[in-house]
C-alpha cells in the first residue's frame, strides 16, 4: 500500500495568514491603549512631585510663590526628591513641558494632554 502525501494548499496558508493579522491588530490596539495610559499615569506622578517639591521649597520661607514659579524646573532640578536628572519630571509623559502657575496662592501644575479630574472645578 502506497501512502498519499497531503500538502498545504494555498488556501489553508491564505487563512493562517490572515489569522496571524487579526491577532496581531487585536495585540497592537490594546497595547496603544495601555501606552496612551502609562503615559497619563506619568503625568500625574510628575504633577504630584512637582507639586510636592515647590511646596518644600516655598515652606522654605527663602521665596515668594511668584519667584518660586519663575524659576520651577530649576528648583525642581536640584530637589533630593528627584532620582537622577531633573529633564525627566519637568515633561509629561507625551515629552511636552508641564506650565506651572498660582491659583489661590497655591501651585497649579498643567499639562496640555493631560486634564486632573482633581484641579477641575
Amino acid at each position: 500500500m502506497k501512502k498519499k502525501k497531503r500538502a498545504i494548499t494555498l488556501i489553508e496558508i491564505m487563512i493562517v495568514i490572515l489569522l496571524i493579522g487579526l491577532i496581531g491588530g487585536a495585540l497592537a490596539y490594546n497595547m496603544r491603549g495601555s501606552l496612551d495610559e502609562g503615559k497619563r499615569f506619568k503625568t500625574k506622578q510628575n504633577i504630584n512631585r512637582i507639586e510636592d517639591i515647590l511646596l518644600i521649597e516655598y515652606a522654605k520661607g527663602n521665596e515668594t510663590t511668584e519667584e518660586i514659579c519663575n524659576h520651577w524646573q530649576e528648583i525642581v532640578g536640584r530637589s533630593p526628591l528627584v532620582k537622577r536628572n531633573g529633564r525627566e519630571i519637568i515633561v509629561d509623559g507625551w515629552g511636552e513641558p508641564f506650565k506651572v502657575t498660582i491659583v489661590d496662592g497655591e501651585f497649579h501644575v498643567t499639562s496640555g494632554h493631560f486634564v486632573d479630574e482633581e484641579h477641575v472645578e
